[in-house]
């Protein structure tokens, strides 16, 4: 789940992202809209209108959540006649990542599969930088996260394989003086432990 709030560009509406819905549709009760599947009724997410009546939330983009913002969003739904609640999983989104392994993809040249070790689990992660090798710390947007470019890390099928997540490149995270050709950022080993949270 990921939630949007940018006052000064959209206007005073939070934008509650949590599932992809195919056959968008949408109802409305009083200020909260909610997004779902018109074949399937899943939801896909909410807007919350007016939403500082509801919640103050100093934000211009992604809502970084507490226990208390989850709270009050849930408490907007409620209010409005929406029986669903929502949950929030705290856990860090970009992570310090070992790539474990790396095998050619089947279908695609220039594509790489790494098993990549991000501490509580280990994901298949399809890449295309030149410079990913087994051995090397690197980081890791695991699927939720939300990229300084605004793209929502999702799980994805690359050529026919599976992948979880994104091994990042420094230009990607927007780091200062990051190199602007092609590969990704390699972490220097003493330094990270593996699945702790990258802060950037």
């Amino acid at each position: 789940m990921n939630v949007f709030y940018n006052r000064n560009g959209i206007g005073d509406v939070i934008l509650i992202s949590i599932n992809e819905v195919e056959n968008k549709t949408f109802e409305r009760k009083g200020d909260v809209a909610r997004i779902f599947d018109a074949k399937t009724n899943k939801t896909g997410g909410f807007n919350i209108f007016n939403a500082s009546n509801y919640v103050q939330l100093d934000a211009n983009g992604v809502v970084e959540l507490n226990d208390d913002i989850v709270s009050k969003l849930n408490k907007a739904l409620e209010q409005n006649g929406i029986d669903e609640k929502i949950e929030a999983d705290f856990s860090p989104k970009f992570v310090v990542g070992y790539v474990k392994q790396k095998e050619k993809h089947p279908n695609a040249d220039k594509l790489s599969v790494c098993t990549v070790d991000v501490g509580t689990e280990e994901l298949q992660i399809v890449c295309g930088a030149p410079n990913v090798e087994a051995g090397q710390k690197v980081v890791v947007a695991k699927v939720g996260a939300v990229m300084p470019s605004g793209l929502v890390i999702k799980d994805a099928e690359l050529r026919g394989v599976p992948s979880s997540g994104m091994i990042c490149a420094a230009r990607e995270l927007e780091l200062p003086n990051a190199p602007q050709e092609k590969g990704i950022l390699v972490l220097e080993d003493e330094q990270y432990k593996v699945g702790e949270e990258f802060k950037f």
